[in-house]
């Protein structure tokens, strides 16, 4: 079954040497996306990416940085991305948070299996 809707994409864009309370910044932002109750977030780490500070960060073996790009995306409804977006502004410090409206197609498992009576050939009469 496919269930259509549409949403608001947020994604935070960091590094992954952001730190918040000596725990990686990322997995802060998770934490409280999960206890608002957001429908899931996934974090994606780059293989190469610069910011404001135009230095490129990059993970071949000859670069010394390690602070590689981060992206958290999270998909929710409006209502509740955008109720989300003050404990961000508590948490981020440099990056960059944007927002695009989405359309979503969610699949589900189909709840039309047949009941265990007619798989097993009984009539039910």
């Amino acid at each position: 079954m496919k269930l259509h809707d549409s949403a608001l994409r947020l994604t935070v864009l960091i590094g992954e040497d952001d730190q918040w309370r000596h725990r990686p910044l990322y997995h802060e932002i998770v934490r409280l996306a999960h206890e608002a109750g957001l429908a899931g977030a996934t974090v994606l780490r780059g293989y190469e990416g610069f910011g404001t500070s135009s230095r490129v960060h990059t993970s071949r073996i000859l670069s010394l940085t390690e602070d590689l790009p981060i992206a958290i995306v999270i998909v929710d409804a409006e209502e509740k991305v955008r109720a989300f977006l003050p404990q961000l502004d508590e948490l981020i410090e440099e990056g960059l948070v944007v927002l695009d409206p989405v359309e979503v197609i969610r699949y589900a498992a189909r709840s039309d299996a047949p009941e265990e009576s007619q798989e097993s050939g009984e009539s039910g009469e």
